[in-house]
């Protein structure tokens, strides 16, 4: 595979790879997350309540159509808690 492939061949990429290359630029932490300043704020007051409480963060439910950052919000979350994310679906899901 020469090098052009990867700009033109999404599928080239290796799953790893790509996986990095996402996570390096995401924003990690709630200070860096740009946009949605409500969203943020009530984020921090949220985060900086379960820390001090030393007890898990509320259910918190992120919704809307794609593009708007529910995925990194849900990244930067468990970054500030310490805390391992899992990733799943709604379909995914079964009774």
């Amino acid at each position: 595979m020469i090098e052009t492939d990867r700009l033109v061949n999404p599928t080239a990429l290796e799953p790893e790879e790509e996986s990095s290359r996402e996570r390096a630029i995401r924003p990690a932490r709630l200070v860096d997350y740009i946009g949605q300043r409500g969203v943020r704020e009530q984020m921090e007051i949220f985060i900086s309540a379960a820390k001090r409480r030393h007890e898990a963060l509320d259910h918190v439910l992120i919704f809307g159509p794609p593009g708007l950052g529910k995925t990194t919000l849900s990244h930067i979350i468990s970054n500030e808690l310490g805390v391992n994310m899992r990733h799943t679906s709604g379909p995914v899901l079964e009774r």
